[in-house]
Order: structure tokens, then C-alpha cells, then sequence
């Protein structure tokens, strides 16, 4: 029996683990690079723990911002549960709060202190060592909002706020990179955020 007929199988099985291993690797690296749209204004705000946190403090870092606030009726709490299932995901992978943050930033200031901000968090078991939720001067979140991600903001008379519902993904250096709609799901979402992370 020749050495190729007594290991046949075992040929084929290797052939196939370098196919697709190749395959994985061309799918990952094929993938035209997500463009910068502007870097990311720097921010001073205040921590559910009290703490100042600015852009810096999260730098070197692949992160996703959400705008929400505490009392919003409906698309707050959906997106928020979405980001906990992406942070579940970054973290089975180990890359959560070592190469991943989210910062969530309040609209709402003056209601949403920092212990109604923290129950809010803890309702969708947010890992507080690489999610910060922020509080900062109401004009001066709208205008960042703006200025930075193109996310309208607006305050009606009962103090509710219509604003957009979009995820932003920012590099490590600080750059505003894409923004995500409800459509996308938290599995894909979390798969390029590893694909940034990678870079």
C-alpha cells in the first residue's frame, strides 16, 4: 500500500481545511475598508460613577456611540437591548472593553441623573468596565449629536425628544466611520465592529 492510498482520507481532510481556510481568509480581507467620514469632536461628560470621561479617555479603543434617553417611550430601549446583544457577542470573542467600548450619551440631562441612567443600564445587563453611560449640558449633547454624527435631535413641550435611532461606529484613532438603522442586525453589527477591531 503506497503512503497516498494508506493516508487518503486523511489528504483530503487537510485539502479541505487549507480550502477553506483560504476561502475564510479571502472573505475577510476582500472586503473594501469602511471609509472615515470626520474624527469625533472631543466631549467632557460625567460617568454613572461620577467620573469625567472625554473622547481620550475611550481613544485606542473601536467603539460604538448611541444617543437615548432614560424616559423614551419606544425606540430607546430596543436599540439599547441591541447593543447588549452585540457587547454579549464582543465579549464571548474577548474583545469587549479590551478593544471594544460603547458610549451611550443621554439627551436628557435634567431627569436622567446619574442613578436613573445606572438602572437603566442594569436593566440590560450593560458591563459597565467597557460601557459608559453619559450625561453632559443638554445644548451642548444636541450639538455634538449633530455636529459630529449628523443626528438630529428635537425637545417637545412635555420634555419628550424626537431624535434619530442610529448606532455610530468610530475607529480607534477617533474617526466617525458609518452609522447603523434599525435593519441591521446586532450579530452583523457586531462582525464589523470585529473587522474594525482587526484592522
Amino acid at each position: 500500500m503506497t503512503l497516498l492510498k494508506k493516508y487518503k482520507w486523511s489528504f483530503t481532510l487537510l485539502a479541505i481545511c487549507v480550502i477553506l481556510a483560504g476561502y475564510l481568509l479571502i472573505d475577510t480581507y476582500s472586503k473594501p475598508k469602511i471609509p472615515v467620514i470626520r474624527p469625533v469632536q472631543n466631549f467632557s461628560m460625567e460617568n454613572v460613577d461620577g467620573k469625567t470621561v472625554t473622547l481620550q479617555d475611550t481613544n485606542g479603543k473601536v467603539r460604538l456611540f448611541y444617543f437615548f434617553f432614560t424616559n423614551c417611550p419606544d425606540v430607546c430601549p430596543i436599540s439599547t437591548f441591541k447593543m447588549s446583544q452585540i457587547q454579549n457577542q464582543l465579549k464571548k470573542d474577548g474583545l469587549f472593553g479590551k478593544d471594544v467600548s460603547f458610549v451611550s450619551v443621554s439627551f436628557d440631562p435634567v431627569r436622567d441623573t446619574r442613578e436613573k441612567i445606572k438602572e437603566f443600564g442594569d436593566k440590560f445587563s450593560a458591563d459597565y468596565s467597557g460601557w459608559y453611560f453619559l450625561r453632559g449640558d443638554e445644548k451642548q449633547t444636541a450639538d455634538f449629536a449633530m455636529n459630529t454624527f449628523q443626528f438630529i435631535v428635537n425637545k417637545d413641550r412635555d420634555g419628550n425628544f424626537m431624535h434619530s435611532d442610529l448606532i455610530a461606529l468610530v475607529d480607534r484613532e477617533g474617526n466617525y466611520r458609518k452609522y447603523y438603522k434599525d435593519d441591521v442586525t446586532a450579530k452583523e453589527i457586531a462582525e464589523e465592529v470585529e473587522r474594525l477591531a482587526k484592522e
